[in-house]
């Protein structure tokens, strides 16, 4: 039975090297469910699978764009659906690997399916939040859909001003096109999630931060520091870098803060993928265990 292996977890557990092992395993190619690691300018800062790791698997969604192109979650889902579509006729299995969690919900169960904002629409809110802030877009959000006001993070301008873009398109609130209706999908799937105690997995981030430095971050920083305005930029990392560039931020300040952010955000995602109670957790250690329940669960007819 086809089946896609979902391999998931917050940054810097562990991901990576073990799903090469993973997909040497069961014989599978890669797909990544990282939203930052599509872009092709940004590599350290995403910490991309090396050149080495890519040769001995093969990825898709890796440096696929660039980072003036838009892409979101429902792009991602129509994309895999098709990647998967061509690829089960070769192979049974499928291991995808990442930790954006609105990618991998909308490859396991479907999101709706909302109309293409304009690109004059998104423009002008785009315009409007860079000269007046989140303030007003807030309020007009409460205006046209007061219950998604209530509901939404009211920090995330990129949520507020998404919901904002949608009822602006269709005339319509955003809550009333959102049915969450999971879908069903034409192949099965195990999700493995990975996880490691609190101050192991600080360690580990630190540790990365450190390296992505002297890797060469600040220099790929200052590479795509003309596009920072550009939503693909707005991510852990390069904000802080261009907060450094921009002479707001001692250097050793914004690398701290890359740290604690990453450190944060990897608390949210735990936090939402704790919510799927279809997920396996495992020690990114306990290699053994992980591939011998992928053995039995492989060999059962169904799930």
């Amino acid at each position: 039975m086809n089946t896609l292996i979902v391999l998931l977890g917050p940054t810097g557990v562990g991901k990576t090297e073990l799903s090469l092992r993973v997909a040497s395993h069961v014989g599978s190619p890669i797909i990544s469910a990282d939203s930052r690691q599509l872009y092709k300018e940004l590599v350290i800062g995403t910490a991309a699978p090396t050149a080495e790791q890519l040769a001995r698997i093969k990825h898709y969604f890796v440096g696929t764009l660039s980072l003036t192109d838009y892409y979101n979650a429902s792009q991602f889902e129509e994309e895999v659906l098709l990647c998967l579509e061509n690829l089960f006729p070769s192979t049974s299995n499928v291991v995808m690997t990442g930790g954006s969690m609105m990618y991998i919900d909308a490859v396991c169960n479907g999101i709706d399916e909302l109309p293409t904002v304009s690109q004059e629409i998104r423009t002008n809110l785009m315009k409007r939040f860079e000269v007046e802030g989140l303030d007003p877009i807030r309020e007009d959000l409460k205006r046209l859909d007061p219950q998604h006001y209530n509901e939404v993070d009211l920090n995330n301008y990129k949520r507020v001003i998404h919901a904002l873009e949608i009822c602006l398109m269709t005339g319509r609130p955003y809550s009333e096109l959102r049915t969450n209706t999971k879908k069903t999908r034409p192949f099965r799937i195990i999700k493995i999630g990975l996880t490691r105690d609190r101050e192991e997995l600080c360690d580990r981030i630190n540790a990365r931060v450190d390296q992505m430095m002297r890797d060469g971050l600040l220099e790929e920083a200052r590479h795509v520091y003309p596009y920072k305005h550009l939503n693909s930029l707005n991510t852990v990392g390069y904000k802080e870098m261009f907060n450094y560039l921009d002479g707001e931020w001692p250097l050793d300040f914004a690398i701290e803060k890359i740290k604690r952010n990453s450190r944060v955000y990897a608390r949210k995602q735990m936090t939402w993928f704790k919510r799927d109670k279809e997920i396996n957790w495992f020690h990114p250690d306990n290699i053994e265990g992980i591939l011998t329940f992928l053995d039995e669960q492989l060999n059962r007819p169904e799930l």
